[in-house]
């Protein structure tokens, strides 16, 4: 699913938020907050690699439930910023966010035959989830892809348009 010229930069990504984690960890920080019967069921997992975030936080801060001084993840605002400032030199002419990213995401894996089903759950949506506007999206995506691909960049509008009014 991740496009192969993106594995390198992940894997580089990943190997410094690890050593910052060790560095976290050798000054007697490099934990995170996890849900409480987690950290009863294994009460040092909270300092495990495995447990850490991908995309950490620039600065630790402290856990108001636990006290504990820790890294969170990354700020929602601060992706959200990066997107924005990302549209314009990207060539994208229509207003972009990391709502509209996640769904043209959905919408590719759709188009590669993904069933939806999958789709949700991958997305983290139970089926009752599913609103109004993603509905009248994917049956404009279905009939599209029925009529044939020279439809799509009229799917692609109503989609915005969709995603708008939901």
């Amino acid at each position: 699913m991740l496009p192969g010229r993106l594995r390198r930069a992940l894997k580089e990504h990943l190997a410094h938020a690890k050593a910052v984690h060790e560095r976290d960890v050798q000054s007697g920080f490099g934990s995170v907050h996890l849900p409480d019967a987690l950290q009863r069921k294994y009460p040092n997992a909270h300092r495990a690699w495995m447990w850490q975030y991908v995309f950490p936080a620039a600065k630790r801060s402290i856990d108001p439930v636990s006290g504990r001084i820790q890294r969170h993840h990354v700020s929602e605002k601060l992706l959200q910023d990066a997107v924005k400032q990302a549209v314009l030199p990207a060539g994208i002419t229509k207003p972009a966010s990391c709502h509209t990213l996640r769904h043209s995401f959905a919408t590719h894996l759709l188009e590669d035959g993904y069933d939806i089903r999958s789709l949700q759950e991958l997305l983290g949506h139970s089926p009752r989830e599913i609103t109004q506007a993603h509905a009248k999206a994917l049956l404009r995506l279905c009939l599209a892809l029925a009529k044939g691909p020279s439809v799509l960049c009229w799917v692609g509008e109503g989609f915005a348009s969709a995603s708008a009014t939901a």
